[in-house]
């Protein structure tokens, strides 16, 4: 499904933009050690979580030249071209590829008004999921600040993670291997699901996992700004980003740089979601359709 999702994506970018896209090249693009970008002709820039962990071609040079057989030749290059990266290749090159598709959705997210949802700036997914203290939340990947904020809110809740060494002395406690999924899935009220899975397909599974009843939670920078797939598969919210100044982002990203290091200063948190927003101050909402 996670392909699915891209493909889809995909066409809606290629269908929204039409011949322009023709002219849209590619800028810039960084690999960092956590997150890869994509900058465009127009100025807009995108990002997917670069998944080292998966590839392993990683280990030396000579099969990592195969797995990225393009180094120094993707400025001028055609976005469009790129966008076949994304649901063609896997590991480096479709990180590169999502990283274009998501800077081309914030061209195609400036051009037509939300239908059926709603856009909010500066808005941590977390927070609009609205998870209550009573609900039992499943979180696919080691998310600090929302393990802190269950913890927080006394929310019963546990973490599915491939990597233990992710997680705190005092976070394993709600440690579950990865290989558990199809136990504990199902026992979410709130799914909070990394976007690092549309780049090694895991989402769909995830998805199918969840009872019909949960709330589906996307969220990271490699998720897109234009939700339509993921909606009409069963998600419910999705948390990307928007880059606000590309050269300072892809500085931070080039030298190793996280979240921590790009939030509020180089880019902002998006919520994308179906239920009406919470109206709070600084909160940036565009209505829906």
């Amino acid at each position: 499904m996670a392909n699915a999702i891209l493909r889809r994506t995909v066409e809606i970018v290629r269908g929204s933009l039409g011949p322009a896209l023709d002219d849209i090249t590619i800028d810039r693009v960084a690999i960092g050690l956590f997150f890869t970008g994509v900058k465009l002709s127009t100025g807009h820039a995108g990002a997917c979580a670069t998944p080292v962990k998966d590839m392993p071609e990683a280990v030396c040079c000579p099969s990592s030249a195969m797995a990225m057989p393009f180094p120094g030749k993707l400025r001028g290059r055609r976005a469009a071209d790129l966008l076949d990266e994304a649901v063609e290749q896997v590991g480096i090159r479709r990180s590169v590829g999502i990283a274009t598709l998501n800077a081309l959705a914030q061209i195609v997210n400036e051009s037509r008004a939300p239908q059926g949802f709603e856009i909010v700036e500066g808005l941590d997914a977390f927070a609009g999921a609205e998870v209550a203290a009573d609900e039992t939340v499943v979180v696919v990947g080691a998310f600090v600040p929302f393990l802190r904020e269950l913890r927080k809110i006394g929310a019963r809740h546990w973490v599915l993670e491939k990597d233990p060494s992710t997680l705190k002395p005092h976070e394993m406690p709600y440690f579950k291997e990865a290989e558990r999924a199809p136990d504990v899935v199902p026992e979410a009220d709130v799914l909070i699901i990394t976007g690092t899975t549309l780049a090694n397909d895991t989402l769909g599974s995830l998805i199918a996992l969840a009872k019909p009843s949960a709330r589906i939670v996307v969220v990271g920078p490699t998720v897109t700004m234009i939700p339509d797939a993921f909606f009409e598969r069963g998600c419910h919210i999705l948390g990307g980003i928007k880059v606000t100044d590309p050269d300072a982002f892809f500085a931070v990203i080039a030298e190793g740089g996280s979240g921590y290091h790009f939030f509020g200063k180089s880019a902002v948190k998006i919520t994308l979601r179906k239920s009406p927003a919470l109206n709070v101050s600084g909160w940036k909402t565009r209505a829906i359709a």
